[in-house]
Formats: structure tokens, C-alpha cells, sequence
């Protein structure tokens, strides 16, 4: 999505990361946040970082061929993420069944200290049929 806010290219207030699908199909990105993301002085806020992980989950999903959407998001922040801090930002898939793909993601800094980690459930939409007139 050209607007979304975590990925779009084309929001003007969003965070425009690049992710990419590494060869295991993990989503990757790198992210440095601005001091303009803080919630409580010198502190990124917890939604934006939240915001970023599902991000993350959502594309691992994406690059395995699936559409979906975040079902259900639980994050354990571990470490503050700071403005200006270089982040890893990775996400998997970690099961399947059915509709629902269960996957985690994680933030780390550049000495590979995870700051927050998440897990969610993602369910693809049951196909529309079409309605006749």
C-alpha cells in the first residue's frame, strides 16, 4: 500500500520503511526512528513501535503468498528504543492452519539486542462470492 503508514512510500508522515524478503522468507528492514516518533521524552513511542512489528508480520505473510490481516497482537518491550538508534527489524512466520498464520517479529539494535518482540495471529479473509443482481 502506496499510504500505508508504516511502509508506504507515499505518506508524507509515515515511516517509509524498505522491508525485504530474505532467502529463509523473513521480512527485514532497517529503521531509525526520529525524534519526532517519541512518546515520553528520549523514548519512541510503544504504539509506533508496536505499529512497526506488526508491519514486519504482515509482510513475512505477504512475501509466502498470503493476504491477511493482523487478528490478534501481543508485544513484550524489552529495551527502550531510543530516537537515532539503527533497528533490525524482522518478521516469520512461525505456523499455519487453516486461515490463520501464527508469526513473530522482533526489533534489535546493531549489537543484536532485541528491544521489543511480538507475536500475532494473522486470518485471511474467506473469498467473497460474487452477489448476482
Amino acid at each position: 500500500q502506496a499510504r500505508c503508514f508504516v511502509c508506504g512510500q507515499d505518506n508524507p508522515a509515515g515511516l517509509r520503511l524498505l522491508f525485504r524478503a530474505d532467502p529463509d522468507g523473513d521480512a527485514a528492514a532497517i529503521w531509525t526512528p526520529g525524534p519526532e516518533l517519541e512518546g515520553f521524552r528520549g523514548i519512541v513511542h510503544g504504539g509506533v513501535v508496536a505499529a512497526v512489528l506488526d508491519e514486519a508480520m504482515s509482510k513475512a505473510v505477504l512475501f509466502s503468498g498470503i493476504e491477511a490481516l493482523t487478528a490478534e497482537l501481543r508485544v513484550r518491550y524489552r529495551h527502550t528504543v531510543r530516537p537515532g538508534m539503527v533497528l533490525h527489524v524482522r518478521g516469520w512466520i512461525v505456523s499455519r492452519s487453516g486461515r490463520l498464520s501464527g508469526t513473530e517479529s522482533s526489533i534489535a539494535d546493531i549489537d543484536g539486542v532485541e528491544c521489543a518482540h511480538a507475536w500475532a495471529r494473522f486470518l485471511s479473509p474467506r473469498v467473497m462470492r460474487a452477489q448476482s443482481g
